[in-house]
């Protein structure tokens, strides 16, 4: 009986794929079939693949090629992968080889309601009901009991999902089509997968609604981790990294439009400025010291604190490899750090490490006897791999590490998102709801006129969504907890918690109404959270 079963339920595979592959060579004669592409990339695999998802209504990040050229696609035909992994298009004669870069002067204008197939309603339910014929048999009374509107009788999940995803797509509905392309990934679904991805490229833009700049760079990660190889996709999908004083201004930008990250090291230095309001020698350890900008405001404080300001010492720690540090990063760092308490009068001293926050280990960190020591987590640990992906389990070793230093006071400031061990659908769905509220709040305080704007959301955001989507393992450094997870993490290593300071406090509340009003912010169970409208977005806290 089963195998009779599953003999009609191949049978019916088989018809549904010639039926859709019937579709698509009517409505779809650029669309490149799936096993064209999968065999090419079964030919090539273990090597470096480059994948172009680019049109000139969608680009976001650049995919390098062998030859270290862009190739940017003026249509939305598939690439396909030669055996030497380098990406051959249908449409050679329309391409064109450029370096992508983004300026103020470029040109987006992707409708929402765009479609390749057809923007005609009574065709989608023609379709639709083909592939109900072909799913639900030949001998199904089911159709014939149903109108010409789209079947409302129907009680099967997968034809209500065919429904849905049928209807979403001529109205625009992207983050339902987002979600529908998602779906068919992690179900393995590759032909629905790459027909929805053509769909998504006519209704994604770098420069419209939040919902289609995001949809932008998920697609970026939707495309990779189709490909089989997230990891090295992730990789060519790299952004236009440019020189480290610029890549400073577009997060300080991104610090001036959103108050997140003030809001994170507003909170922190509070904290620190209360436990060592009588001590006389600081040091301060920095776990990613980025670009050093929390230390600014907290050096003047010190500066105006009663009877004089203490010995201050700032351990900076970057990976040598990373954007913040190149160009001699860390350096510039202490340098400007060193000027401005020299200005303020404030004794002063720095001291890099450049290091990777995992391989941090006691001999990095400086300590001197007879110092105040208070240690910053501020963004820098949900970086960590854990039990989940590594023996090592850095995230908590390092906690561990620095309880047994036994500081003052430990900060953490953390994304308030659940994608660490979650599997790809549930994670990509609070990835979305995450980054949505994100992108809404930009578009809040930066004008879309802005010309720095599709940079500041390409640097220093995408890459962090391509990373949740297409990596897994130890190659997905995106794994943010909740503040639940983390106060059972500080708590197993002997942690307590540091009380707020209601003074602090009520700064950042009035830092915070400077903004939009849809800006929230929450203390509840010793933790300050900031959301946009209803969801948190940022979690703050202080341990001893």
């Amino acid at each position: 009986m089963q195998a009779s079963q599953r003999l009609r339920r191949s049978a019916k595979s088989d018809t549904l794929y010639q039926s859709v592959q019937k579709t698509e060579a009517s409505y779809l004669p650029q669309f490149q079939t799936l096993d064209t592409q999968m065999t090419s990339i079964n030919r090539t695999q273990g090597g470096n693949h480059s994948i172009q998802t680019y049109s000139d209504r969608y680009c976001t990040m650049e995919s390098s090629s062998p030859t270290g050229k862009y190739v940017v696609q003026n249509s939305i035909s598939a690439v396909s992968f030669t055996p030497n992994g380098s990406p051959t298009s249908h449409q050679e004669s329309q391409s064109c080889l450029s370096d992508v870069h983004y300026s103020p002067d470029t040109n987006y204008n992707s409708p929402v309601s765009g479609s390749c197939i057809t923007d005609d309603v009574n065709d989608f339910r023609h379709k639709l009901k083909e592939l109900e014929t072909v799913m639900l048999g030949p001998n199904s009374d089911v159709l014939d009991s149903c109108d010409n509107s789209l079947p409302s009788c129907m009680t099967s999940p997968e034809i209500d999902c065919w429904r849905q995803m049928m209807e979403a797509i001529p109205r625009g509905d992207l983050k339902r089509v987002l979600i529908a392309c998602a779906k068919a990934e992690s179900d393995g679904d590759l032909l629905t997968a790459q027909w929805l991805i053509s769909e998504l490229r006519q209704m994604v833009s770098v420069s419209g609604e939040p919902i289609q700049r995001l949809g932008a760079y998920i697609l970026e990660g939707l495309v990779a981790r189709l490909a089989t190889s997230g990891s090295s996709i992730y990789k060519s999908l790299r952004c236009k990294e440019p020189a480290s004083f610029e890549l400073l201004s577009y997060m300080h930008i991104l610090h001036e439009v959103c108050p997140y990250f003030k809001f994170g090291y507003m909170s922190a230095n509070g904290a620190i400025a209360e436990a060592m309001k009588d001590e006389q020698r600081v040091h301060i350890i920095d776990f990613q010291i980025s670009q050093g900008s929390q230390w600014v405001t907290l050096i003047q404080a010190f500066a105006a604190r009663p009877g004089g300001p203490p010995h201050i010492r700032i351990t900076g720690i970057d990976d040598s490899k990373s954007a913040y540090a190149r160009g001699g990063g860390l350096n510039i760092i202490g340098k400007r750090l060193s000027k401005l308490a020299e200005s303020f009068k404030v004794p002063f001293e720095f001291h890099a490490a450049a290091i990777s926050t995992s391989d941090v280990q006691l001999e990095n960190l400086g300590i001197r006897p007879g110092e105040a020591l208070a240690v910053n987590f501020a963004f820098v640990l949900h970086h960590m791999p854990d039990e989940s992906v590594s023996t090592e389990n850095h995230r908590d070793r390092l906690i561990r590490l620095v309880k047994s230093l036994n500081p003052k006071v430990v900060t953490l400031v953390e994304q308030e998102s659940n994608t660490n061990t979650a599997a790809f659908f549930p994670r990509f769905l609070e990835m979305l709801d995450y980054y949505t509220a994100m992108f809404e709040s930009i578009d809040a305080t930066l004008s879309r006129a802005h010309k720095e704007r599709i940079n500041v959301e390409q640097h220093c955001l995408a890459k962090d969504i391509v990373n949740i989507i297409a990596c897994e393992g130890i190659e997905r450094v995106e794994r943010h907890e909740l503040l639940g997870k983390w106060k059972s993490r500080f708590r197993m290593a002997g942690f307590s918690p540091y009380p707020l300071s209601s003074l602090v406090n009520s700064t950042i509340k009035a830092l915070v109404e400077n903004y939009c009003d849809k800006y929230r912010l929450e203390e509840r169970d010793g933790a300050l959270y900031l959301g946009w409208m209803n969801r948190d977005l940022v979690a703050s806290c202080a341990w001893k």
